[in-house]
């Protein structure tokens, strides 16, 4: 029977502490200003909306009072003419037979205010105590007014319109009064609607919002596990992608990252291990030999070959310290050039004769395609330069030596210098073509090396502004060309 492990529940439980920490953090900052923002443009909607409807049905009510008002002073104004009595008896008559009661009270006041007639009939107040009716007696004309009456503690809306007799003696008062209930009602149902409004709107708000953060909370936290996964070391671990947006390529970006830091710790891995067995094989040599040479019994030939064989291991180790140091130089930007003006092609044909006769030692015939084109000189590092073709050549006898042949070539084409160096071996797995310029990389490749001689000549290319590629050449083997600038 198996036992349950106790490592994915506290996964798990991690996980949905670190999802509701990110909810918390983000979806609470996120609902305080979104919130706030619409809770504020709601309140100011609906300030507005209530005072405008607040000033509308007023304004509504007041130009209602006012053109009744002034229809009736109108039609009063016709029994001015009259003697004084006439005229009052007009009034009182005209107030007791107002039709518009249902609505509104019309009353006949005083120069005094007391109410002198009423279209209520019994006088609701004995004498009107608000400012409208002096007021409209001071200034001879109608005023409005809109408040508490004192008598009864209801709000009202008045217009007063004085009554005055040809001879400046005033008759009275015509006052028209309405409650306000009716539209304070009103008001204040528009007012509800509008709170009720807002509301609605604030609760739509959080709900959604509140889904978009799911929409939103979920995929990242996922994600942050994941990143957390990688940080640990749990390298190559994907996200599963499930929207084609912003977090779709932010899972695409952590799942090549992932992808790369896999691929980059696997050739680490493979780079320390094949180091490792280079430096080994080496060192097994020139301690055996050493050894050998200690113990005094060998013959001068054998001694000779020995102390070739353990100068050439040195050699070897000492061209793989150097190469991880300039590797090492460049990766941290200490790596500088010495350039200077320097025939590029005269070192080229130097070098391709020297190396030449080496290979044919290992017979490998090495053939330069000479060209008429006028090279011109070039603002380069030549030392550099020449580590690069001297790399590039002995990958090609280490790799494509099964060709027995090596061509390598320089031109002038348009404003680029191109030099190509082709072997006629098996060439390179088209699969692998685009790492091998990677570092630690070495592919399917059995050949001895560190895997960073093309990730050092690459930088070094760059450098000069060039450009450095790798490609299976027809009928077979390796092509590898340098683009450099001729006017630099």
């Amino acid at each position: 029977m198996g036992c349950l492990s106790l490592k994915d529940p506290e996964k798990k439980q991690q996980a949905r502490q670190a999802k509701r920490r990110l909810a918390s953090g983000i979806r609470q900052r996120w609902l305080r200003s979104i919130l706030s923002i619409m809770a504020a443009i709601v309140i100011l909607m609906g300030a507005a909306f209530s005072l405008a409807n607040g000033i509308y049905t007023y304004s509504a009510m007041r130009s209602g009072l006012e053109a009744e008002a002034n229809t009736t002073a109108a039609f009063l104004r016709n029994y001015l003419n009259l003697d004084y009595n006439e005229c009052y008896a007009s009034c009182v008559l005209l107030v007791q037979n107002y039709a518009g009661r249902d609505k509104l009270e019309l009353q006949f006041v005083g120069s005094k205010g007391e109410v002198l007639a009423s279209s209520y009939g019994l006088f609701a107040e004995e004498t009107v105590r608000t400012p409208d009716v002096p007021d409209a007696l001071a200034k001879k004309d109608s005023v409005y007014f809109v408040g508490s009456n004192p008598s009864t503690g209801e709000r009202i809306m008045s217009v007063a319109t004085p009554m005055i007799y040809t001879d400046g003696q005033v008759v009275g008062v015509l006052r028209f009064v309405t409650s306000t209930r009716r539209a304070d009602r009103y008001i204040l149902v528009w007012m509800l609607l509008s709170v009720g409004f807002a509301l609605g709107v604030l609760a739509l708000v959080y709900v959604s919002n509140r889904m978009y953060f799911r929409s939103i909370l979920e995929p990242v936290a996922e994600i942050t596990d994941t990143a957390k996964r990688i940080a640990s070391g749990s390298y190559g671990v994907q996200i599963q992608k499930k929207y084609d947006d912003e977090i779709g390529e932010l899972a695409d970006t952590i799942n090549d990252m992932s992808n790369k830091i896999s691929q980059a710790e696997r050739m680490q891995s493979e780079f320390v291990s094949s180091v490792s067995h280079e430096l080994r094989t080496p060192l097994t040599a020139i301690t055996g030999w050493g050894e050998t040479l200690l113990e005094g019994d060998a013959d001068p030939e054998e001694t000779r070959r020995g102390m070739n064989i353990i100068l050439g291991e040195a050699r070897r180790l000492t061209s793989m310290v150097e190469e991880l140091l300039e590797f090492t130089r460049i990766q941290d930007g200490r790596f500088t050039l010495n350039v200077r003006t320097c025939d590029l092609r005269a070192e080229f044909e130097d070098m391709i004769f020297m190396y030449g006769s080496r290979l044919r030692q290992e017979g490998i015939r090495l053939e330069y395609e000479d060209s008429d084109d006028e090279i011109p000189e070039l603002s380069c590092d030549p030392e550099r330069m020449k580590q690069v073709f001297l790399n590039i050549l002995d990958n090609a006898a280490k790799h494509g030596g099964d060709g027995k042949r090596i061509t390598a070539s320089m031109r002038l084409e348009g404003d680029r210098v191109v030099t190509r160096i082709r072997d006629y071996g098996p060439g390179i797995p088209e699969e692998e073509l685009p790492h091998v310029k990677m570092k630690f990389y070495k592919g399917s490749s059995k050949a001895r090396g560190s895997g960073i001689g093309l990730a050092v000549c690459d930088q070094i290319v760059e450098l000069h502004g060039g450009k450095l590629t790798l490609e299976n050449a027809p009928g077979g083997g390796t092509l590898v060309t340098v683009s450099l600038p001729a006017a630099q």
